[in-house]
């Protein structure tokens, strides 16, 4: 009862820190920076340039699970394990100076000993993973990066 109150809490939390920055719903975040197809997260981007990121989120495991995430929208899913979405996120000045929140919350999966714990999780940044979960019982499990 105690791990199903502190998931609902951290999903919550994941929305709402999300929430101001998140987009017009529609997945299409190109159109969300306004309209440019801008420099690419290959070289550094100048202040007033957008940038694009390619990121990855990863949960591990077996079996199903439920999976919520941020990236460029909230998102759940029933997935099966291990699960892996990689998406390109383009972000206009403004976003860059306040960052955008991708994030992570992998749901319960049956443990090696038995018990039902939080699923590993990690982010990749352009091919350099940024961010680690082991998962497990004890603790919140989530794993979450600021973009800029």
């Amino acid at each position: 009862m105690r791990r199903a109150t502190t998931v609902a809490a951290l999903i919550a939390a994941a929305g709402l820190m999300t929430a101001c920055g998140g987009g017009s719903g529609d997945g299409d975040e190109k159109e969300r920076a306004g309209g440019s197809t801008a420099a690419s997260s290959s070289g550094p981007a100048s202040e007033g340039e957008d940038k694009t990121y390619e990121v990855t989120l990863e949960v591990g495991g077996e079996g199903k699970s439920s999976v919520y995430y941020t990236l460029g929208t909230n998102s759940t899913e029933q997935v099966a394990l291990p699960w892996k979405k990689t998406d390109e996120l383009t972000l206009n000045s403004t976003e860059r100076k306040v960052g955008i929140t991708v994030s992570v919350v992998p749901g319960s999966v049956k443990l090696s000993n038995g018990q039902l714990g939080a699923a590993p999780c990690s982010i990749t940044v352009d091919g350099k993973k940024v961010v680690e979960d082991a998962g497990g019982v004890e603790g919140a499990h989530k794993c979450e990066y600021t973009l800029n």
